[in-house]
Parts: C-alpha cells; structure tokens; sequence
C-alpha cells in the first residue's frame, strides 16, 4: 500500500533526499513536457532514491499540474513508488517585469491565480503535496523585475495557514517561502524590518537559498587562492570547493543566527543550492573559474555530507539541465545546472551511480543514461583550472 508521510517527517530525514525539478526540454516553457514525458524523469530520480521535488509555478504552465499526476499515476501503478513535493506558487509584484514596477504593491490577478491553484492542486492530491512555497526569490532585492516587500508573502502565507486551520487544506502540509539568505535577515541589516519577523513566525520552516557559485564573481576573496608553490593545481580546485562548502555554512549560519536573536524558534532547511558546470560568462575560464563537472561533483558532495549530517533537506539544484532558462545562449551557466545533460548524460557527480548500474534500462528522451566524456576521467580533468590567484586579480 502506497505510504504518505507528512512534512515533518519528510523534511530533515536522510531518506528522502530532495532536488529541485523541472522537466523541460525545449527553448520556450511553452513547450509543456507531458504526463509521459515527466514520468521519464521520476524513473531517473526513483532509481536515484530521490523522494522529493520542487517546483516553481503552478498555473502559468502545466508543469506542476502534470508532474503531481505523473506521480500520481505512478503510485498506482507501483505500491511501493514514493515521490512527494513542495508546490511553489510564483509571486510577483505590481508591474513586475516592466519598466514601472511597484515592489511594495503586488501583480493580485496573478499572485491570486497562483495561490488558487496551489490550493487545488494540494486538495486534489494531499498524498503528494507536503509543501507549499509562497513565491521563489520573491522578496531577495537583486530580484529587480519582480520582487516583493515580506509583507506581500506574509498575506498569502496566512491565507494558507487560516486555510489549514479551517480544514479546507491539511493540517500536516507545511507552509514556507523560498528564498535567498539575505531575505530571511542573514546578511544586509536592510532585510531586518518587523514584517519579516511577523513572516518567520508565520511559516511552518524556513527555506533558505545560499549560492557560493555566484559568489565567485560578486564575492571573489572567499574564492580566490593565496600563492602557493606547496600546493598543486588540483588540491588549489580542492580547497576552493572546501571553501566553497563553508560558506554556505556561513550564511545557513548567519540566517539562523538572526532568527535566534529575535527569540524565534524555527527549522531552516536549503530550498536551493546549486553548481554549474559549464559557461561562457563571469563564471568560467575567462573570469572566476568556477565551472566544470569536477567542481560541480564536489560541490554536490560536499552540500550532501554537511545537510545530511546535520539533518537539513537540501533541493539540490537541479536534477536535468534546462536550455529555456537562457535560450539565446547555449553557453550560459542557467542552462547547466543539471546533473543529467540533454542527451541523457549523467555528470561526473553522477558516474558511481552509473558505474553501479543504477541507470540500466532507464531513458530519457530517448536516450539511453550514459556519461559525460564517455566516461574518460582524463579528458575531464584536462578542463578543471584552479581559481586565479588573489595576488594576481588585485595587480
């Protein structure tokens, strides 16, 4: 018989690791993968253990309708099929991606229609969806186009709350919002204002999102290296990744540290972390160095050990490389996130599960689940390059 455990025993349990999912494949979201083509990316993420996703709309497309019934669809062919989910609704503010953007006023047609659908969906499928995320990114003031003032998300994370408490959504669904460090008060004291304090109290956990990888162009000192005749090229990439590792620590920290001093108890876990493995932009061989599948396994290894150690979730970003995320450049790091290629090509993060045949017999979009570089350690070692040196990027 299918089991369905609730979030509070999902979230923080070793056994249901998560990763962030979407499964298209084209230029253009427009392109919705079907309930078929989804359930290619369940027998991946299945044959991986993986027991939980997250996604990032509910009504703008059919995605997160068609997964929950991929899942859905699943379960009843096999009883012993486990996946659940952590439904995001995108929120945006008034205006949002135009030139007149109000960012203490909020886009109510759209916020209302999303938050509208996450409920249905939870209704219709209450075995599956465990969580529910108000907006993504939504309050972080690097989100220029869209982004919205705490006590927007605060509004709609009641509604839910008043919701579960009149019956109308299940009381063990948790509510959250999924969102950069900083937005949850661990870095710029300009977050630190009474509606986010009102908000932390409101939300069932915190779900916080820590990027090292961008930090290695917009933070470079935490990246770069000293000179070092002691040390070769590679153990540099090793201890760049260590440091990588540590500070997300830091900022997990720092976000757990503000929560505290307001007197507050409550769970944090990684909505979102993640490592590109290649580009063409600020983060590759032309500026901090920082993409390659080298670091990218080590990176996934290391975020792995620390949450599962410490008994955080963490939705690794993300499980399937998406090419719509900058579809006018191939190269661009957004397009390379995945551990798993276009071409069904499983990452260097990905070859022990490989090797041990965890992927046999399992395609998708056709291909089959090999690995990147045929597999030939050499050939990707000969693309790793350690980060430049502090010396030389100050002269």
């Amino acid at each position: 018989m299918n089991q369905s455990k609730s979030a509070s025993e999902i979230l923080g349990n070793p056994d249901h690791q998560a990763f962030s999912f979407g499964g298209y494949r084209g230029l253009s979201r427009d392109s919705v993968p079907s309930v078929n083509q989804l359930k290619e990316g369940l027998r991946i993420l299945s044959a991986m253990d993986i027991k939980l996703l997250r996604t990032y709309n509910t009504q703008q497309y059919a995605h997160a309708a068609n997964l929950l019934e991929a899942i859905h669809q699943m379960k009843q062919e096999n009883d012993g099929f486990e996946m659940y989910v952590m439904l995001g609704a995108w929120i945006d503010c008034e205006g949002a991606w135009t030139d007149y953007r109000n960012h203490e006023a909020e886009d109510l047609k759209n916020n209302q229609a999303e938050i509208d659908e996450a409920v249905r969906l939870a209704q219709k499928y209450p075995d599956i969806v465990k969580i529910i995320a108000v907006g993504n990114e939504a309050m972080v003031h690097w989100a220029e186009a869209y982004f919205v003032s705490p006590a927007i998300i605060l509004k709609w994370v009641n509604h839910l709350q008043d919701l579960k408490k009149s019956g109308e959504l299940a009381q063990d669904l948790w509510v959250t919002s999924s969102d950069n460090f900083a937005s949850w008060g661990g870095g710029d004291s300009s977050y630190h204002k009474p509606e986010l304090e009102a908000l932390i109290k409101a939300v069932d956990y915190v779900s916080m999102h820590t990027y090292p990888y961008h930090d290695t162009h917009y933070n470079p000192h935490y990246w770069q290296v000293e000179d070092s005749d002691t040390l070769s090229e590679i153990e540099k990439v090793d201890n760049a990744m260590l440091r990588a590792r540590d500070y997300a620590i830091s900022q997990y920290q720092s976000t757990k540290d503000y929560i505290k001093s307001l007197g507050i108890e409550k769970e944090i876990h990684i909505g979102e972390t993640g490592w590109a493995s290649k580009t063409n932009e600020l983060y590759g061989n032309e500026g901090s160095r920082a993409s390659d599948e080298y670091k990218q396994k080590l990176y996934y290894d290391h975020i792995r050990e620390w949450t599962n150690g410490a008994g955080l979730t963490c939705f690794y970003f993300e499980i399937f490389n998406e090419q719509w995320k900058d579809a006018s450049n191939p190269l661009g790091s957004e397009n390379h996130f995945g551990l798993i290629t276009l071409k069904g090509e499983a990452k260097y993060a990905l070859w022990d599960l490989a090797d041990q045949g965890v992927f046999e017999g399992i395609t998708r979009n056709g291909y089959a689940i090999t690995k990147t570089f045929d597999g030939n350690k050499d050939a990707l070692m000969e693309t790793v390059v350690p980060p430049r040196s502090l010396q030389l990027s100050e002269n």
